[in-house]
């Protein structure tokens, strides 16, 4: 039986959108749920207390077992403080979805170092202070799940979000490396890129494709990946509009030279080198 009953799971992010379908389903599945939301604009002003509330109101009125947290993921205080209320409120936790987000998207030309750095902090700085706060928790316990709000900006890349894109890459190789520590310690840690239509994509997407990703069909994805049952980790997923796949680096078959090359003879062998016909999954050659 794939589950979550009785688990304790945070989720930031969790005021609307995507982070609130996943609070809601974890809920409905008999999680108890930190739903942490600093109840902010998109672009990462201001705060209230108001989206976080809503929520876990929806949740118990619905028979399932919430509570709020507005603490912010982008200082390592705050991010203490959501693990905190998840010890304290229910004695432990067992998973986080590391969903909280902000966007500031400009041409690179045009983006200005707040730009770059408030984004870095929300996304990649943030989804660090949580999962550091709660990973001692985890490795004392021989348990963890762990879940990354990766993105296709991040994977692909995508104008105007260079730096929206650098931290939802950095996500992926942070997510790579916890896989690996957090092994011997029944630890798994997975990405997700997520394709669904939030008040973070509205105007990102046009609204024919937005109509057709509904936010609740990715939930079910992040549901599976904070269960006793999944235990592959390291993994990055796509999810939307009801499709589900799997992104993995490869690398071509390549070419050895036998002596240091000139750039010459990079660039006559470019072909070779860069042909992914014959293309194998990475490796890391010094892990």
């Amino acid at each position: 039986m794939v589950g979550v009953k009785d688990r304790v799971v945070v989720v930031t992010g969790a005021g609307g959108g995507l982070g609130r379908e996943y609070a809601m389903l974890l809920a409905r599945e008999g999680a108890r749920v930190v739903v942490n939301d600093l109840g902010g604009a998109r672009d990462g002003s201001g705060e209230s207390t108001a989206m976080a509330d809503q929520v876990v109101r929806e949740i118990r009125e619905a028979g399932g077992d919430a509570v709020a947290s507005y603490d912010s993921v982008d200082t390592e205080e705050g991010a203490r403080a959501i693990i905190g209320t998840a010890v304290a409120e229910y004695g432990g936790v067992h998973g986080i979805v590391n969903n909280a987000g902000i966007l500031r998207d400009r041409a690179f030309h045009k983006m200005t170092a707040e730009d770059w750095e408030a984004v870095l902090r929300v996304h990649l700085f943030g989804s660090y202070h949580v999962t550091s706060a709660a990973w001692p928790y985890f490795r004392e316990q021989r348990y963890g799940r762990v879940v990354m709000a990766a993105s296709t900006s991040g994977l692909f890349g995508n104008f105007g979000q260079a730096n929206y894109g650098s931290a939802k890459a950095g996500l992926v190789g942070l997510v790579n490396t916890l896989a690996i520590e957090g092994s011997k310690h029944n630890i798994t840690a997975n990405a997700v890129a997520p394709m669904a239509a939030t008040r973070m994509t509205e105007d990102v997407a046009p609204p024919e494709m937005l109509a057709k990703l509904p936010p609740e069909q990715v939930a079910p994805l992040v549901g599976y990946l904070l269960t006793e049952e999944c235990t592959d980790t390291g993994m990055t997923l796509v999810a939307g509009g009801g499709t589900y796949y799997r992104v993995q680096p490869f690398q071509s078959a390549g070419l050895r030279f036998e002596q240091t090359p000139s750039m010459d003879d990079v660039a006559a062998q470019w072909h070779t080198i860069t042909d992914m016909t014959d293309a194998t999954p990475g490796v890391n050659p010094v892990g």
